[in-house]
């Protein structure tokens, strides 16, 4: 079928290009839409400080009728490729009819724009940041995305492949049973660790008792993170993108801070019960319904999505993942929460995943980023 590749550079072209995979996905029951105004943010360098050390590119492939059929985005993170020592362009926002004619155009398009800039490698899918959704499903395409997941079809991992794309990097999701009482080994060993490394957990009832410790976690985030593939340092902008997307949506019972004697912040757990479903009815929109659908799943929910936990590498391995959950278990037990789902991480972190040792859990999603050498 005749494709024709166009940027998106206008208003009106990229509400098209936050809009395809809604319309593309209308009909499917795992699919989540994103809500389309913030999604569109992303792509502003007024309103996302990642472009603070990252350039992009837009484009929207239509068929000979005019109608989208797909997208791409080209993305260079400067600041990671002077860290790396790398020179890599980065494709991310993909989504396409099943028609390779699309997906070869797109790609093909991303890999010239890569050429022109003088990269060797291009890597994908990704976003600007650590923060956006990366990876193409490839298991578990019968469950619901967690808050940094993305349903894709089955057919986009051939589609890759049979452009030369290779596997870079899997991420992992599991999900948790939570049983009807915690083993209270996890107190017990949280107390041991606490007393051993000279820690203690932040005393937070609400909100304002966490805005002390901001600048803390930011700091700890960057240092505990800064090894991982795909992670460059935050800027203080970019910490400011991060606090108004998540900041209001905290529940203080799932937030845990690990302070040592001085009052420093050296690690952290963060997570947010689900809001798939509230996503689903929210339609892509905030208005007039979707923020009742989010703001009900916030207070209602037996499903809890971990978002994120760091440690300080000074503290790494001596056991502190402990006293994070048990103050997560204290909210779990709470507020009645009878599954938890880690977002997407390393296939070999084996320090969160051991937290689960004693609980039933089972690999449920799959995502894997791809590489090709220029």
């Amino acid at each position: 079928m005749p494709v024709l590749i166009k940027e998106a550079t206008t208003k009106p072209e990229l509400k098209a290009f936050v809009h395809f995979p809604n319309q593309l996905y209308k009909s499917n029951a795992y699919y989540v839409p994103k809500i389309e105004s913030m999604d569109l943010d992303s792509l502003s360098p007024k309103k996302n400080h990642a472009f603070e050390v990252c350039e992009a590119k837009f484009w929207l492939a239509y068929n000979d009728k005019g109608d989208v059929v797909g997208r791409v985005a080209g993305i260079i993170n400067r600041e990671y490729n002077e860290k790396t020592g790398e020179r890599t362009c980065r494709f991310g926002w993909i989504d396409f009819i099943d028609e390779k004619e699309v997906s070869k155009a797109l790609i093909d398009t991303v890999e010239n724009y890569a050429r022109k800039k003088g990269m060797d490698v291009v890597n994908g899918p990704m976003g600007f940041l650590e923060f956006d959704p990366m990876g193409v499903l490839v298991e578990g395409f019968d469950r619901l995305p967690t808050a940094y997941g993305k349903y894709n079809a089955p057919y986009y991992e051939t589609h890759l492949a049979a452009l030369g794309y290779a596997k870079d990097t899997d991420y992992v999701e599991y999900i948790i049973k939570v049983p009807d009482v915690i083993p209270d080994r996890y107190a017990r060993m949280a107390q041991l660790v606490s007393v051993k490394n000279g820690l203690h957990q932040a005393q937070i009832k609400r909100h304002r008792d966490f805005e002390p410790y901001i600048d803390g976690v930011f700091s700890c985030m960057n240092t505990a993170y800064s090894p991982l593939h795909g992670f460059s340092q935050l800027s203080d902008g970019q910490c400011d993108d991060l606090k108004k997307q998540f900041l209001s949506n905290i529940n203080v019972d799932y937030l845990s801070i690990i302070l040592d004697a001085n009052n420093q912040v050296v690690a952290f757990g963060v997570g947010l019960p689900s809001l798939a479903k509230a996503m689903q009815k929210a339609k892509g929109s905030l208005f007039p319904f979707g923020w009742y659908h989010i703001m009900k799943a916030l207070k209602h929910n037996d499903t809890l999505d971990l978002l994120l936990i760091a440690i300080h590498p000074n503290y790494q391995s001596k056991g502190v993942n402990a006293m994070i959950f048990d103050k997560f278990a204290q909210g779990i037990t709470k507020n009645g929460i009878k599954y938890i789902e880690s977002t997407r991480e390393l296939e070999d972190n084996t320090n969160v995943q051991n937290l689960w040792h004693y609980f039933e859990h089972n690999l449920v999603k799959r995502a894997r980023t791809y590489m090709k050498k220029l």
